[in-house]
């Protein structure tokens, strides 16, 4: 993927609440179908990063091209409509609890009509997005009838009925147990294939990071610390990225 074209581009991002620095010039590219792992000890900014990504954080300095465009320049109107192409699965799922599972689904395609339109039946939308996370079944159950696993799974299908070129997950593994957490990397893998999204993981699983990244960058003291593959970063003798890996 060396020369394939960045599909975002953060650049000397900084970020500051108060007097608390949480990125101190952060840099990093995501090639078109590429998934780059990105982790860091709680409160390195790590989610900071991605919120600044799509506009729900402002950074205090630096440039984020999304797609070619500066997020920081973008209007309402044109923020809303690149968001149609960037999917956000949040760390909690982030389910509407009085919304049925297709209800969740249809949310968003009614909030965003330009890409669509106004769609007089989005059932065969909301069935294509639960057929790929394997949950057609659970259409109509309400969110407290789902396991810690479906929400996160509905909450993928969710973001996948927009049809993203970029999805962005804030700890996809966080909070499951060791089946689940391995059955969603392989969707997350079996997603990238089948949509040829380009993704930014937040992780703290290292073995999330092992069979999800094409690339790793550690988040340390507010910079790209270090980047590499897997194999490359679990083989540092840096004290501070040997901290990450499990020891042998």
């Amino acid at each position: 993927m060396a020369n394939t074209k960045p599909i975002i581009t953060i650049d000397n991002l900084h970020k500051s609440f108060g007097t608390n620095v949480v990125l101190n010039g952060f840099t990093m590219d995501l090639k078109e179908g590429e998934n780059v792992v990105v982790m860091g000890k709680s409160g390195s900014g790590k989610s900071v990063m991605i919120k600044c990504v799509i506009g729900l954080e402002k950074p205090d300095t630096g440039t984020i091209l999304v797609m070619d465009k500066e997020i920081n320049n973008l209007n309402r109107e044109d923020l809303d409509e690149l968001r149609t192409e960037i999917g956000f699965l949040f760390q909690g799922s982030a389910l509407y609890d009085s919304m049925s599972v297709r209800e969740n689904l249809e949310f968003p395609l009614r909030r965003h009509t330009k890409k669509f339109g106004h769609l007089k039946d989005p059932t065969p939308l909301v069935m294509e997005a639960l057929e790929n996370v394997g949950l057609a079944h659970a259409i109509d159950l309400m969110p407290n009838e789902l396991s810690g696993g479906m929400k996160r799974r509905v909450a993928l299908a969710r973001t996948l009925i927009l049809k993203p070129k970029i999805i962005l997950y804030d700890e996809p593994t966080t909070g499951l147990d060791p089946i689940t957490s391995k059955e969603i990397i392989q969707l997350m893998n079996s997603i990238r294939k089948e949509y040829n999204t380009s993704s930014i993981i937040i992780t703290h699983d290292v073995d999330c990071a092992k069979a999800i990244s094409d690339r790793m960058i550690l988040l340390i003291d507010g910079i790209n610390y270090i980047e590499g593959r897997f194999e490359e970063l679990e083989a540092s003798t840096d004290p501070k990225v040997r901290a990450f890996f499990k020891e042998k």
